[in-house]
């Protein structure tokens, strides 16, 4: 290509429960320093723009997902007018129906993308689970979808009371009472909507796998962590890279099966019970907000899906992180300027000036 194509990123937060975002940003720019890159926020206050190492160059808000379609498509419109970014890369899990339900207006508007098709989606949606893994010989605790609180109480009691209540796209209570089970119900409805999802409580240690799929049932590179740190709302803190074969396998069925294009992470528990096998939680969309970690192993996934979305012959085969390299989340004050947050309240948009390169970043890839 004569000129750099623009990228789009979502997902900025880093917070507690951070969002993959920045993550992606500064895994693609390990590979390609010059790269200029548009963050798509919800949140004028998105700590991710603040960084001065993963920032966006520019930024712009979008309207929520509340607002319908014709509303998202339209800010995406108006943000290209100004701001007329190439690739999209959604890091959020609401944001995905309307994308891949939807891949006609992506290509009507010339924006590349790295998803899955609307029929592997639906194929690893939580209450498809079961399914799923009938066909693939996988383990995954029983759930139940209920959309009222008397099918939620019969439900959690028909799988012993001790459960987890989980939004249907995104955010898990672990309830083992009534009244912490309703609680759980009406804030996932406000947050997400019908139905919620009352799911098994299998106890055991959890390990996390991210890929990237080729969309004929390859996988193009994973790494597979055993958490070491978990947040109080269950999020992984820090993590250790395994090999495991019986992991490779079961990760190799399941995205064989669903022909999965795109970025993955498949979230699976190992009961304490030795003689059970690994049980899958769910499968995510997208990118986890630990996926540079990978990166700095030789295994830069979101270099390799931004490759994948242009259609690019790969920079070079993704290598298997080495086990027992591990991660742990650090948290530190990012400093803004309150013109910046002023410009991006008020107009919706804003432009950093021209970043200096990263200085650890001493070679990459040029367009």
């Amino acid at each position: 290509m004569n000129s750099s194509p623009v990228i789009a990123v979502t997902g900025l937060h880093r917070g507690e429960n951070p969002q993959p975002g920045s993550a992606v940003i500064r895994s693609l720019r390990r590979v390609y320093p010059e790269l200029r890159i548009v963050g798509l926020v919800y949140d004028s206050l998105e700590s991710g723009l603040y960084s001065e190492e993963d920032a966006p160059d520019a930024a712009f808000t979008l309207s929520y997902p509340g607002a319908g379609e014709e509303a998202f498509w339209a800010r995406i419109d108006a943000i290209r007018e100004i701001e007329h970014f190439d690739v999209l890369i959604p890091c959020l899990d609401a944001e995905m129906a309307p994308l891949v339900e939807s891949p006609e207006k992506l290509r009507e508007r010339g924006i590349d993308v790295c998803l899955p098709s609307a029929s592997s989606f639906q194929g690893r949606d939580k209450s498809k689970l079961e399914e799923l893994c009938a066909r693939t010989q996988c383990r995954t605790p029983q759930t139940i979808a209920v959309n009222d609180v008397s099918s939620l109480h019969q439900a959690a009691a028909s799988l012993g009371g001790n459960v987890f209540v989980k939004g249907r796209f995104y955010e898990a209570k672990h309830a083992t009472t009534p009244a912490a089970r309703e609680a759980a119900f009406w804030h996932l409805m406000e947050q997400w909507g019908a139905p919620v999802l009352v799911q098994e409580n299998v106890e055991g240690e959890e390990y996390n796998v991210i890929g990237l799929g080729d969309g004929s049932g390859q996988i193009l590179g994973s790494c597979a962590i055993r958490k070491m740190l978990r947040t109080t709302s269950g999020k992984g803190f820090g993590g250790m890279v395994v090999r495991d074969s019986r992991l490779d396998a079961i990760t190799q069925s399941l995205i064989a099966e669903l022909r999965w294009n795109g970025p993955f992470e498949l979230e699976f528990v190992k009961p304490d019970d030795r003689n059970e096998d690994f049980c899958l939680i769910e499968i995510n969309p997208r990118f986890p907000a630990w996926c540079d970690f990978p990166s700095t192993l030789n295994c830069n996934l979101p270099a390799a899906a931004l490759e994948l979305a242009l259609g690019w012959h790969p920079r070079e085969p993704l290598g298997h992180p080495m086990p027992g390299k591990f991660f742990i989340r650090h948290a530190i004050d990012m400093t803004g300027d309150l013109r910046d947050l002023a410009a991006l309240t008020t107009t919706g948009q804003f432009f950093r000036q021209p970043r200096e390169f990263i200085p650890h970043v001493t070679s990459g890839r040029t367009f």
